[in-house]
């Protein structure tokens, strides 16, 4: 029963952060802020963690263990409300636009006046619109989200520690992969569910959706990103439930030894728990602190958290600006395809680890061995990419040449010079001749016809201009699509995607494990508290933010805010874009395979120095010997005393 509401939990706080993670480029836009400012939002859930997480993993512990999940829980719900409330303060969504409307003030003629003349509407909306706009109401979803990671808090550390603690040791392996397995439906169906709301405009049901003349694949698009977040408020509360009804502790099955007795001594094993104190918390620390096996794995986890944080941050927008999928059907593809290979790969490993019953030395030669392979395979995504989409005037001239650096004095061209276009809006168009244009104005377009998404722009010089020679001179809304070689790149991309993560997956279950097995069992609840703390502290808050800020640098066109000043970048520089984003994943994480191997190394190690007299367990073929404590030689005993005096 316990195990089932854990991984309801599981699947909750997945939910959740999954969300979040795939409304990062709705929140960037509708609030029009930077890759660099949304990724500390995004990363404000680590701090919630980091300003409790030692405290509850510790004290926790020694208290109602199920009870604290389940006040875990509830707040959790608290914060996913709060997030999704500034869209209940905020005025309606206008976006950016040469033609001066938004989707609440088109009007339904069919033919306008010329877009060339644009210029000539005032484009700066009255002060008392702007007031209404809630540029700043992103800090309400920052503290939303440090809600939800003080909620998030007290799950993993108390969870996994209480299920060690209660089953048998031969199963805790696959209680774990089960767990995660189950708990890897959260981010599926978070994923999921934000491609759904992608889809549909972010103020649906207040406006006319015939005059919204954006479509899901612009890049100015915000979907209704707070429905997400009602829906994981409810389900974190219902969550906690369960909790409330399960005992403080349970009775395990007699004669019961975690593996972990490879490495530490028995009489360590049996020492009854002490009564919580400010001053065995310290020592217990100092104890984690001289144990260098955790030490090191401690910093090769590290590693590998930052570079699949930065990188999951971002997927669904490297997925968009790189093969030009919309943000709806990116995160509809993360989640039906990479999660269930994740889910599939963690629960087969669990199986492996339970039927040959691995032990330390196995489950870290299993964990590396399946890290170094998905690393390898992923290299090979460098060389599937697409180039930058023909925008005249940002990577191609009017005359159809590449253009190596973007100025802005390349926008104008002798086939506009008389609009005198305004070059702070993105509105783009695609002519005939498959050529983006900033915008109506840009493409030299005299006349336009229809209303909402079906304004057709006519009598385009740009379009007629030496080298671009068409014989329909007319463009229509948003950008060009990419071609079929980028399409065919994308589904490359995807098969990659997908077996790189099963292999990855795979090793899941041992990376976990190995982390309980490298301490003594008295401090196993602190040693996850501590694990989580500083993956959350060194991986989770840095690294959305300074991915954010190298994505950035990559921006050729940056959007203009509706009040004026810099907005949401509208084009990257998608060459660029790749070798930072990739370039930046593969840099962190490649160091980490050189620690894992030292770590390995240091394991056999010590296992090579036990015998069957020694009291442990001893590892041989993939089965455990068991012996007797009483018969350990003294100088053994001495020795092992010895280290672990080393560095007190």
């Amino acid at each position: 029963m316990f195990l089932a509401a854990l991984c309801f939990s599981y699947f909750s706080k997945a939910f959740s952060g999954s969300y979040m993670k795939s409304s990062i480029t709705q929140i960037e836009r509708r609030f029009d802020i930077s890759s660099s400012t949304v990724g500390m939002v995004d990363g404000s859930f680590e701090i919630g963690n980091l300003l409790v997480i030692a405290f509850v993993s510790y004290f926790g512990a020694k208290l109602h263990r199920p009870r604290i999940i389940a006040a875990g829980c509830i707040v959790m719900s608290l914060g996913s409300f709060l997030t999704a409330m500034p869209h209940f303060f905020m005025g309606p969504y206008k976006y950016e636009s040469s033609r001066a409307h938004t989707a609440s003030s088109l009007s339904n003629v069919t033919e306008s006046i010329s877009p060339c003349m644009s210029n000539q509407i005032p484009l700066s909306p009255p002060d008392i619109e702007c007031s209404k706009t809630g540029n700043n109401m992103w800090v309400y979803i920052l503290i939303g989200n440090m809600l939800r990671g003080i909620g998030e808090t007290p799950i993993t550390p108390l969870g996994i520690s209480y299920i060690d603690d209660f089953a048998e040791s031969e199963n805790t392996a696959l209680y774990l992969a089960f767990l995660h397995a189950v708990g890897l439906f959260g981010p599926m169906a978070g994923f999921m569910l934000g491609s759904f709301f992608a889809k549909l405009y972010v103020d649906v049901g207040f406006v006319d959706m015939d005059e919204v003349t954006i479509s899901p694949q612009d890049t100015r698009w915000v979907g209704a990103w707070w429905m997400g977040f009602l829906v994981a408020g409810v389900v974190s509360l219902l969550a906690a439930i369960p909790f409330c009804f399960l005992p403080k502790s349970m009775k395990k099955p007699e004669g019961q030894k975690s593996p972990n007795l490879l490495i530490f001594k028995e009489k360590e094993m049996m020492e009854p728990q002490k009564k919580a104190t400010i001053k065995g918390f310290i020592l217990a620390l100092k104890k984690l602190a001289c144990n260098r096996l955790y030490v090191l794995l401690m910093v090769m986890t590290l590693l590998q958290v930052n570079s699949f944080i930065g990188f999951i941050t971002y997927k669904p927008k490297y997925m968009e600006q790189q093969y030009g999928q919309s943000i709806s059907r990116s995160n509809f593809i993360t989640g039906a395809s990479s999660l269930p290979a994740a889910a599939t790969g963690i629960f087969l490993g669990g199986l492996i680890m339970k039927k040959y019953k691995f032990g330390i030395l196995s489950a870290s030669k299993m964990a590396f061995t399946a890290t170094l392979v998905s690393f390898l395979l992923s290299l090979s995504v460098f060389m599937i990419g697409c180039e930058n989409k023909d925008v005249a005037g940002i990577t191609v001239t009017y005359n159809g040449n590449k253009v190596e650096t973007f100025q802005e004095s390349n926008l104008f061209s002798s086939c506009n010079s008389d609009c005198h276009c305004p070059s702070s809006r993105w509105d783009p168009v695609c002519g005939e001749n498959n050529i983006t244009y900033m915008s109506a104005c840009f493409a030299g377009c005299k006349s336009s016809s229809g209303t909402g998404k079906a304004i057709v722009y006519h009598n385009c010089s740009c379009i007629e201009s030496v080298g671009f020679l068409s014989a329909n001179s007319s463009a229509r809304l948003g950008t060009c699509p990419r071609t079929e070689k980028c399409a065919s790149m994308f589904i490359n991309y995807i098969i990659i995607q997908v077996i790189s993560t099963f292999i990855f997956a795979f090793g899941g279950s041992a990376s976990y494990v190995i982390v309980l097995w490298s301490v003594s069992p008295e401090l196993k609840s602190l040693a996850m508290g501590v694990y989580m703390l500083l993956v959350r502290t060194l991986g989770g808050i840095p690294a959305p933010i300074y991915f954010g800020a190298i994505i950035d640098k990559t921006c050729l066109k940056w959007g203009t805010k509706f009040c004026g000043g810099k907005g949401a970048c509208r084009m990257y520089d998608a060459e660029s874009f790749r070798n930072s984003f990739l370039g930046l994943t593969t840099g962190i994480r490649a160091p980490s395979f050189i620690l894992f191997f030292w770590y390995i190394c240091m394991v056999k190690k010590r296992v090579s120095k036990k015998s069957p007299e020694d009291g442990v367990q001893e590892e041989n073929g993939g089965t455990m010997k068991k012996a007797h404590p009483e018969d350990a030689t003294k100088e053994e005993c001495v020795a092992l005393e010895v280290e672990k005096e080393s560095c007190m």
